[in-house]
């Protein structure tokens, strides 16, 4: 009776263990990304602004997403919890300033945010609920504040060309770490700027250094499109 008390208690405690080992390897770090709406709108493809109106002149959030050191990254984590907007009432008019849609047809956001949390936020509920999910890529924004990084530095959105090299050291000398910049092409195929990703802990509070980049690559001279 006692050996088998004992390896009862010896069995809980190394399923207990296994179990601590998993939700440590949920993710390793976030990316925090923003987006220029300029640039998703000037392709071929253009844009719908959303019901709400047309979003300010400013990077908007696209989303807070779980990574793996090694660059690959955990999806679709939990259908058992959809997204569910009442959640988030209380941030709502801030995620339609911050985190706008421009998908088209014209939508109030909620489609949006809710593909977000159900492929990337529900890979996070071991350290993020829904509420905390959304409300942590909203003060991530604010923290960042890629647009004003950028000014300071005499970057502006008005059309012109910058070399990417100005464009990283811009946001570096503001958030303290390098970013990655993501470009896509205008209708006539110049390279803009189009996304920056910076990282964030698994916290969702820090930002750090990249522990990997994603892969794809920008001109050395990129547009900054006005919007």
């Amino acid at each position: 009776m006692e050996k088998a008390f004992l390896k009862i208690i010896l069995c809980s405690l190394l399923l207990n263990h296994v179990a601590a080992f998993s939700a440590s390897r949920d993710f390793d770090f976030f990316y925090f990304v923003q987006q220029w709406p300029g640039s998703y709108c000037d392709t071929s493809k253009s844009c719908c602004y959303p019901t709400t109106g047309k979003p300010a002149a400013d990077f908007g959030i696209h989303g807070l997403w779980p990574n793996y050191n090694d660059g690959s990254y955990p999806s679709n984590c939990d259908p058992s919890h959809p997204f569910n907007p009442s959640e988030i009432a209380d941030l709502k008019r801030s995620m339609q300033r911050n985190w706008p849609t421009l998908a088209c047809p014209s939508a109030d956001g909620t489609q949006f945010w809710s593909h977000e949390w159900s492929k990337h936020g529900t890979c996070s509920e071991s350290v993020l609920d829904q509420h905390s999910y959304f409300e942590a890529a909203l003060s991530l924004r604010e923290k960042t504040n890629l647009l004003q990084a950028l000014e300071s530095a005499g970057i502006k959105p008005d059309g012109n060309s910058y070399s990417l090299g100005s464009i990283k050291d811009a946001i570096k000398e503001s958030t303290g770490h390098t970013p990655y910049i993501q470009c896509n092409t205008d209708e006539s195929g110049n390279s803009q700027l189009y996304q920056v990703y910076i990282c964030v802990d698994s916290s969702g509070s820090e930002l750090i250094d990249c522990p990997v980049f994603p892969r794809g690559k920008c001109s050395s001279e990129i547009e900054f499109p006005s919007f």
